[in-house]
């Protein structure tokens, strides 16, 4: 028998699928006028491209509220935008100018929007582990039930405080996440070559549940995020997410001859096989839940709304000289 409960709950998940794909779709025309903006000398420093990890960052925050935190990376516009973070100023802040989140004084890799529960990201390998861990704490004292999410990139399983925080997590139940993105360079090493033995067992030692999925599949990200986080938020402590995933571009923007560490057959073959964004276009498809149209369509919108937004940070004035000292801590 069919209840009219189930037809509603059918129509929210395909509802939440579509979200899903125009967020990551958003997310990968973003980072292609960030590529665009550099390569075109009006970006000042570099950028840390998320194309090819879109279904992670998608995933995970569409399993959160906006009330939640999340911390972020040096690779961290995805994230970002996955939370909330509105284009216009996050372009602005790229570009140094007024109009950004941080009021140009951040630039890419030190974007924040408390508004939307991020806490920032962070140009220091790991460096966010502590002010997710310690949000975490803040939650559980409270009693506001808010989750905590960390990001963080293979490279961070070298940093110490890493191990310091999770072992604190489960001593005080606290309900964070730690979300590793293992897209398997370590800026330009693999990370066989820098991790020893089992990720997951370096969790698992200490006791937090322990989980990898594969991160180029958004359906499936989300799934085990929903069940990590419902988890935190009763009470039943901390969690360890591996996503296994992969970035298209450099280490940075500037990072172009890739050879020396990692072959174009091996690009090829993630942007062709295993292109989260590709891969779940065509699954909606195949189930009927959307045309090829109606996704052409959503591309070429995105495309369009992020060329909007990059000629409003254009625009946009920078801060006024004598403010140089202002909303800057260390």
């Amino acid at each position: 028998m069919t209840t009219a409960a189930q037809p509603r709950e059918a129509s929210e998940k395909v509802d939440l699928w579509l979200r899903m794909y125009r967020q990551m779709v958003a997310i990968r025309q973003f980072e292609a006028q960030v590529n665009e903006l550099y390569t075109r000398a009006l970006m000042p420093g570099l950028a840390h491209l998320y194309i090819g990890e879109e279904a992670v960052a998608v995933g995970v925050c569409e399993a959160l509220e906006r009330t939640d935190y999340i911390t972020s990376t040096h690779r961290g516009h995805g994230h970002c935008l996955a939370k909330g973070a509105s284009p216009d100023q996050m372009f602005a802040e790229l570009l140094g100018k007024k109009a950004g989140y941080c009021k140009g004084k951040g630039g890419s890799m030190h974007i924040a929007d408390p508004a939307t529960g991020n806490l920032g990201a962070n140009a220091i390998v790991c460096g966010s582990a502590g002010i997710a861990t310690g949000a975490a704490f803040s939650a559980r004292r409270l009693g506001n039930g808010r989750v905590s999410v960390c990001f963080f990139g293979e490279g961070a399983l070298g940093q110490g405080v890493l191990y310091e925080v999770m072992n604190l997590a489960q001593l005080f139940k606290l309900p964070v996440i730690y979300v590793c993105e293992n897209n398997l360079y370590t800026e330009y090493t693999h990370y066989s070559e820098t991790t020893a033995g089992d990720i997951l067992m370096r969790a698992t030692a200490f006791g937090l549940e322990s989980a990898s999925v594969d991160g180029q599949d958004v359906r499936a990200v989300h799934a085990i995020s929903q069940r990590l986080v419902e988890r935190a938020r009763r009470g039943d402590g901390p969690a360890f997410l591996l996503c296994d995933t992969y970035r298209y571009h450099g280490h940075h923007v500037g990072d172009i001859n890739r050879e020396y560490y990692r072959s174009k057959q091996e690009e090829q073959t993630w942007k062709t096989e295993r292109d989260p964004i590709a891969n779940f276009g065509k699954w909606l498809v195949e189930q009927k839940l959307a045309d090829a149209a109606a996704l052409d369509r959503t591309q070429a919108e995105l495309e369009s709304e992020m060329k909007k937004a990059v000629d409003f940070a254009v625009a946009a004035p920078y801060p006024a000289v004598e403010e140089v000292e202002q909303d800057v801590y260390a």
